[in-house]
């Protein structure tokens, strides 16, 4: 398989032949699936908490006698029934990320990319330099290449401090080391954006086993 690359300039320049292995397999949903919920559930911090009947304070002793008061029997004011009372099955601490094996995860961008390719929605640019940091710059180079009104994911193979500082200000547009890239970086965009050197790095990535 081949990607046209493009200059700064938005003119087709040459031409990235890249593996079929990495970009012409058949997309395999169900293990996209699990590596993005993997990815995503590796983030969430498990905190949330609330306090049970036996966490609250309170409820020593009973609140009143058992009959003859003509209201509803009580054993606690922790009960959940009241108001201050314990939470019913409420959430407590714990660990919600899980792992996969490493082929799935390699199959599961190999998936990712494979689709982006058929569907063309990957692009190679040569290189992005500048010599200050300057959003504008950023801007004309997607212009140029029509990207500006898209969701994009930068993967360069090097992650140059000044493209960074120029990229950062554009909600449409996230920076990504190639090498460095997950299943959800490649797929939470509308187009991906590799450079010369990205896309060999991940690719030398994922033909590895």
């Amino acid at each position: 398989m081949q990607f046209q690359v493009y200059n700064s300039d938005g003119e087709s320049t040459s031409r990235v032949r890249v593996h079929d292995s990495v970009f012409k397999i058949k997309p395999v949903e169900d293990v996209v699936y699990r590596a993005a919920v993997s990815e995503m559930t590796g983030k969430r911090r498990g905190t949330h908490a609330t306090k049970n009947r036996a966490a609250v304070r309170g409820g020593g002793r009973k609140p009143w006698r058992q009959k003859g008061r003509g209201v509803a029997r009580a054993g606690s004011n922790r009960s959940p029934l009241w108001r201050g009372g314990g939470v019913i099955f409420g959430p407590s601490p714990r660990e919600h990320s899980y792992r996969l094996p490493k082929k799935m995860k390699r199959l599961a961008r190999r998936s990712v990319l494979s689709q982006r390719a058929m569907d063309k929605e990957i692009y190679v640019v040569d290189k992005i330099e500048f010599k200050h940091p300057k959003t504008k710059s950023f801007v004309a180079v997607l212009s140029k290449m029509g990207l500006d009104e898209k969701k994009i994911t930068f993967l360069p193979g090097e992650v140059n401090r000044n493209v960074l500082l120029s990229a950062r200000n554009l909600p449409n547009v996230r920076v990504v080391p190639a090498a460095g890239a997950s299943t959800y970086d490649l797929l939470d965009c509308d187009v991906l954006l590799f450079d010369k050197a990205g896309i060999k790095n991940l690719e030398g990535q994922l033909t590895t086993d």
